[in-house]
């Protein structure tokens, strides 16, 4: 059972009803989000009246848990607010303008980051990403510079007025990035890292979760709610691609998430383009497939010489084709936008006599 209480809600109502529910042998959990609060019964009960969780004060709406990740369906942020210390902020989810985050794959210098960001920003990205700490398959591989990096994104942040996106990938890490960064990004690979989810879920600020390798649409929910019921309740969901049999590409982009995501879920939703091909060539017509079909925005791999990159070159986009994505962004939702009002406008015309 969830119980939601009013914003108007008094922290001694809550305290109140918590302490009814323990009268009655009832275990729970608060979680409070940035905008509402809730409390998770936890405990089997049906056998108590339904009247007993409506009357007690402050609650507004009851919910019966009946899906596996109910707090997902019910009480998540529509649209989650992403501050920046440099003074961007956005609005990212239901009704809101597609976003696009935009940077490179891995933090390779401080001067590579400040001048990407500049570019990103002038192509019309609304937010940075970057790579400090870097899950490589092969461990020889660049792994990032670390909170050197992180401090670096920080900066260029700072200096192109954009909040700043990037992954941590260990519990231990989280203290450390949090004062450099906007929004904690769990990547593919950390989706089944659930001490790393519930650690997120203490955090105030913002997570960006993306979809494992080879995870279902219900795994990837299951994985917000750790997260949500840790008490955050901030959280954007990723399509990033997930492994199948096919070679041509990455990994293989499943647009179908995101419509069945949209019906399920009220948390903001993105598509990565980027690694869901590994292809540049792909990245413009996909980023528009994605909008199309109702993503609340993309996160892109950009760099201001993709040949160059240390990480992922072959997938990363250049500033111009960027901007090219930026507006397509902009002018599909504009379009489908309109075409949605137009349908939804009453038929206003005379009968004719």
């Amino acid at each position: 059972m969830i119980l939601s209480f009013r914003k108007s809600a008094s922290r001694e109502c809550v305290e109140t009803a918590v302490r009814r529910l323990a009268e009655n042998g009832l275990n729970c959990q608060i979680v409070a989000g940035a905008d509402n609060l809730v409390i998770v019964v936890t405990s089997p009960c049906e056998a108590m009246p339904g009247h007993f969780f409506s009357h007690l004060e402050g609650v507004e709406k009851v919910v019966k848990l009946t899906a596996r990740s109910p707090l997902a369906a019910e009480s998540g942020c529509s649209v989650v607010k992403i501050g920046s210390a440099g003074g961007g902020r956005i609005a990212l989810g239901e009704g809101q303008e597609p976003v696009v985050i935009a940077g490179p794959c891995s933090v390779e210098s401080r001067e590579q980051i400040i001048a990407t960001a500049g570019a990103v920003k002038t192509a019309g990205a609304q937010a940075l990403r970057g790579g400090a700490f870097k899950p490589r398959t092969n461990p020889y591989d660049f792994q990032g510079l670390g909170l050197d990096g992180l401090k670096f994104m920080a900066e260029a942040g700072q200096a192109s007025g954009m909040p700043v996106v990037s992954e941590v990938m260990d519990v231990r890490d989280i203290e450390a990035a949090e004062p450099y960064l906007d929004v904690f990004q769990v990547g593919a690979r950390n989706m089944y890292n659930y001490d790393l989810l519930k650690e997120l879920g203490r955090q105030t600020k913002p997570v960006l979760l993306k979809r494992g390798l080879s995870a279902t649409i219900d795994e990837l929910l299951q994985a917000a709610e750790y997260i949500l019921v840790s008490g955050n309740l901030q959280v954007i969901l990723c399509e990033r691609g997930i492994r199948t049999y096919e070679t041509r590409v990455r990994n293989t982009l499943d647009l179908s998430a995101v419509v069945i995501l949209k019906s399920l879920t009220a948390l903001p939703v993105l598509v990565d383009p980027s690694h869901a091909t590994g292809k540049r060539a792909y990245v413009r017509a996909l980023s528009r497939a994605a909008i199309a079909c109702g993503a609340d925005g993309l996160i892109v791999e950009a760099h201001l010489e993709p040949e160059r990159s240390i990480s992922d070159a072959a997938q990363a986009i250049d500033p111009a084709t960027l901007k090219e994505i930026v507006e397509d962004a902009a002018l599909l939702s504009d379009v489908l936008g309109k075409r949605d009002r137009q349908q939804s406008l009453p038929d206003l015309k005379m009968p004719v006599s």
